[in-house]
């Protein structure tokens, strides 16, 4: 987050009798709470279990007064060396770092000790610090973002990057998950087993849409981060269309798809010619042939009042997506979120000493939303060239070390899948002998709830759809017959407002694409 400098918290020395500065900007009390600072600090030293319970709670600079930050650093100190705390020690430790004077002397030490009988409430005491501080930060955050925006030279984009990589990382600092008791937990596992049980399908998450696949992971789980990667030309915006295309139109389920590559049109071109079977050039040029406009006419409606949420901002912040998410589920209840792709994503505002820092702290955020909303989210990835410098069947085949910028991708995703397809490289069979022309590999190279291994799709790059081998020309169908057709627009999530879906060519004319 951008700096917030000590201002924020009262500046230098005051004694304990003195007024809390006026904030020079708007004229009021900067938010505090000397009073309960001190009864904290107090309640530290005479209960030595206290710490355990505001350590995730209180920061150094949590603290207005900076003799309390002091003294609470070396609080902090002596517990995380399980040395006693106490009076004594404390004055010691503070004698040791050069502060003990800095504070006021050990009389200070006592006068804390002397507010508090117990650590009774001492969370709830806690907490209120933690509002004071965040308060503070706000506001002077706030007065930064409002000091550079009466700047006239200074870029307004690069500054509301800025505002929102601040204010997402102090949104991060107060989001703290709480302990669960086993039972209630056992419970919902008991209920998960039921619901498997009594599907014959054994689906327990959002179908996939292929069988092989859905049986190796009983579909897309909930709150599971899954990473689908694969070198340029292997087919990972079409395989992700086409999940798009089998869980949104086929299902019915809410799908949001953010696409940091494609425009809108672009995008839903793509779908088009995947749904009806109509190559992507011709879609672009209207040259449709007679059969290729039976199948436009009779499959065009199949997409109308699809669930699918189609997002184009370019260099989506983790921010923005955040906030748009929320909102998508809060409004449609999506069920499964797609972001192509990852490593076009920013979280501006926020510094990183390298692009891998911040590719890490995108896809740590990107697990974190997953199960916040309790969804699955699918993060395409680009592969290194590493790739490319292999040679031969096995040669070819990406491996997790292959994920571009940052290890931290297969660490915070529950799955990872390759997209490869070896026809690409001019290898038409496997070791044994079968086929690969027309066919991709989806490679399930990590699976934290379950087994690894490969699942081989017919591919039609004409039509950029992926499919069940041998089921190219079978109609799609919602499960088990069923699939109420939900409201909603295909298109765009832009501000406030999600816009009607787009125009749809009348079926005696050309459609004007």
């Amino acid at each position: 987050m951008p700096s917030i400098n000590n201002t924020a918290n009262g500046g230098g020395r005051r004694s304990a009798a003195s007024k809390a500065p006026v904030d020079s900007t708007y004229g009021h009390l900067q938010p505090q709470a000397l009073e309960l600072e001190r009864v904290v600090l107090g309640a530290l030293m005479i209960d030595k279990d206290a710490f355990t319970v505001v350590s995730e709670i209180l920061r150094p600079d949590t603290f207005y007064e900076p003799r309390n930050q002091k003294v609470y650093t070396a609080i902090q100190t002596l517990n995380m060396a399980e040395k006693p705390v106490d009076i004594m020690t404390v004055t010691e430790e503070l004698r040791h770092e050069g502060e003990l004077q800095n504070i006021g002397g050990p009389g200070y030490i006592v006068e804390l000790s002397s507010h508090v009988a117990s650590s009774a409430h001492i969370e709830y005491h806690a907490r209120i610090l933690q509002q004071k501080y965040l308060a503070r930060q706000l506001i002077s955050f706030a007065s930064m973002v409002e000091t550079e925006a009466f700047d006239e030279t200074v870029d307004v984009d690069a500054l509301m990057q800025k505002a929102e990589g601040g204010l997402f990382e102090l949104s991060q600092r107060n989001m703290m998950q709480d302990y669960t008791q086993i039972d209630p937990v056992i419970k919902q596992a008991h209920d998960i087993l039921l619901k498997a049980a009594n599907n014959t399908g054994g689906l327990t998450g959002v179908p996939t849409g292929y069988t092989k696949l859905d049986e190796m992971t009983a579909g897309w789980q909930q709150s599971d981060l899954i990473i689908i990667a694969g070198r340029p030309a292997m087919g990972k915006t079409s395989f992700a269309l086409s999940i798009a295309k089998n869980i949104a139109i086929d299902y019915r389920k809410p799908v949001a798809f953010f696409s940091l590559e494609m425009n809108n049109v672009q995008l839903i071109n793509r779908l088009i010619s995947n749904v009806c079977e109509v190559p992507g050039s011709k879609i672009l040029s209207g040259q449709l042939s007679e059969d290729e406009w039976v199948r436009f006419d009779k499959r065009l409606p199949q997409m109308q009042g699809a669930p699918l949420y189609v997002d184009d901002t370019p260099g989506l912040s983790v921010f923005e997506l955040r906030t748009k998410a929320r909102r998508l589920k809060r409004e449609h209840d999506i069920q499964l979120l797609m972001i192509d792709y990852l490593q076009l994503m920013n979280a501006n505002g926020m510094r990183f000493n390298s692009r891998q820092e911040e590719v890490s702290t995108i896809s740590r955020s990107l697990k974190g939303l997953a199960k916040e909303l309790d969804i699955p989210i699918i993060a395409l990835s680009q592969l290194n060239r590493t790739v490319e410098q292999r040679d031969g069947l096995d040669g070819k085949r990406p491996q997790l070390s292959d994920l571009r910028e940052s290890g931290a991708i297969e660490q915070d995703a529950d799955m990872v899948l390759f997209v490869h397809r070896p026809e690409y490289y001019h290898i038409y069979q496997d070791s044994n002998g079968q086929d690969l022309r027309g066919r991709a590999q989806i490679i399930i190279a990590k699976h934290r709830k379950g087994a690894t291994g490969d699942v081989l799709l017919d591919f039609k790059g004409e039509y950029t759809r992926f499919s069940n081998p041998d089921s190219f020309d079978a109609e799609p169908q919602a499960p088990n017959g069923e699939g109420e057709i939900m409201g909603s627009r295909m298109n765009g999530v832009i501000d406030d407002n999600f816009p009607d879906a787009l125009p749809l060519p009348q079926t005696d004319a050309t459609p004007d694409f």
